[in-house]
């Protein structure tokens, strides 16, 4: 299987070469993004003769170094190399390119690491991006990247956004775990948005070839590449679709440890209790047992929580959505008065609780304060869209149109 970065060197993909290294490039990219030698986006267009006079990065910067939500400022130019553009700054308008910026190239090259989960800023920045160069005449062309958690829309899960709760973690809605490339997206909203697909359009994707979309990172035969610094394996990707949910809590998500998303806790909680009530719920493909961990930053830093840690066994049977919704409910009834749902700003919105951003509306969150049984709590959240596994194939089938 060949990622679209594999496929710039190959002999049927000249046009594309010899466009690149006619016009004045950019590139929206960061560390992450190798192809199967393990090479960057940078060094690859450096070789085809096309190096980027500019090069946007996304939240976490160009080599992944700051934490989640961690302004990244812009650095200062260098004499001899391209000038680097955080899109994630202090304020909302950081996200969007500026148009002096888009002025020095013609065409811009978006090669992102993605996790399949809507909440991940990644394909959001990419489509401001996307957007912001229509209005400016500069040409996109994505190398795209399987979904690393299976594009298959059997497993997808989670309802889309309600218009309100529309944010940085959901532009446009979506569900949560959408089984969509970064490709696949930015292509569903240009067509969407009335914006021309394909070489002489706004947007083109060079797809990736040879994968099987029910296939996940597991048979990929390469390293899973860590685009974030909570996000170090294939198996935190597996559960965060579900894990990120936590962050609208005071709950930790294990950030501070070696197993984000994975280890679930607080230090007000019984361990055993929440192993055990979350095992009588029943998730199918996932093995959880009780876990004790210290934080070394983040929520409850230095002090010892008390919860569970889960660890996904079989993934096309495990349902992210549907497991940590469960063990927040259960984690709620169990210590109510020190359970919380966060207040604080979060992703640049100060009006709607993170929570709330996060499943697509109140509901869950009022059901889960009432009492309301795991499985109506679940049911609110969980289950996608009855049309959503024609909208995978409508968006698969988009590629070849906008085929670069």
């Amino acid at each position: 299987m060949h990622f679209g970065i594999d496929q710039l060197t190959g002999s049927s993909r000249s046009r594309l070469r010899r466009r690149l290294r006619e016009a004045r490039v950019g590139a929206l990219t960061h560390a992450a993004a190798v192809d199967r030698r393990g090479r960057s986006l940078l060094d690859t267009l450096e070789d085809l003769g096309a190096s980027p006079s500019l090069v946007l990065t996304p939240e976490h910067g160009l080599d992944g170094v700051a934490q989640a939500e961690e302004a990244v400022d812009s650095p200062a130019p260098a004499e001899d190399g391209p000038k680097v553009v955080s899109l994630y700054g202090k304020t909302r308008e950081s996200l969007t390119p500026q148009s002096s910026d888009l002025e020095q190239v013609e065409m811009l090259v978006i090669d992102l690491v993605d996790v399949g989960s809507r909440y991940y800023t990644y394909a959001w920045t990419a489509l401001l991006t996307v957007r912001a160069a229509a209005q400016a005449g500069v040409h996109c062309v994505v190398l795209d990247r399987p979904n690393p958690i299976s594009g298959d829309p059997g497993q997808a899960e989670g309802m889309p956004q309600e218009a309100d709760y529309l944010s940085f973690v959901g532009l446009e809605p979506l569900p949560i775990r959408h089984c969509l490339t970064i490709g696949e997206l930015l292509a569903h909203f240009a067509a969407r948005d009335g914006l021309n697909l394909g070489p002489d359009g706004a947007l083109s994707v060079l797809p990736c070839a040879g994968w099987e979309r029910h296939r996940s990172a597991q048979a990929w035969r390469r390293p899973f590449s860590p685009p974030s610094p909570n996000m170090p394996t294939y198996e935190t990707a597996l559960v965060y679709p579900g894990g990120c949910l936590l962050e609208g809590t005071n709950l930790s998500e294990g950030r501070g440890t070696t197993l984000p998303f994975q280890l679930v806790g607080a230090p007000f909680l019984d361990a055993e209790q929440l192993a055990r009530e979350f095992a009588e719920f029943g998730i199918a493909g996932a093995q959880i047992r009780p876990a004790h961990f210290r934080p070394s930053f983040e929520k409850h830093a230095g002090k010892v929580c008390h919860g569970v840690f889960l660890q996904v066994t079989e993934p096309s049977l495990f349902r992210p959505v549907t497991a940590y919704l469960a063990l927040i409910s259960l984690a709620q009834r169990q210590a109510p008065t020190e359970f919380e749902f966060l207040t604080r700003a979060y992703e640049f919105e100060t009006e709607k609780l993170a929570f709330d951003l996060l499943t697509g509306s109140e509901k869950a969150r009022d059901a889960i304060v009432s009492g309301a049984s795991l499985h109506e709590i679940v049911e609110l959240v969980a289950p996608p869209p009855a049309t959503w596994a024609a909208e995978v194939r409508a968006a698969e089938e988009r590629l070849i149109v906008a085929n670069a």
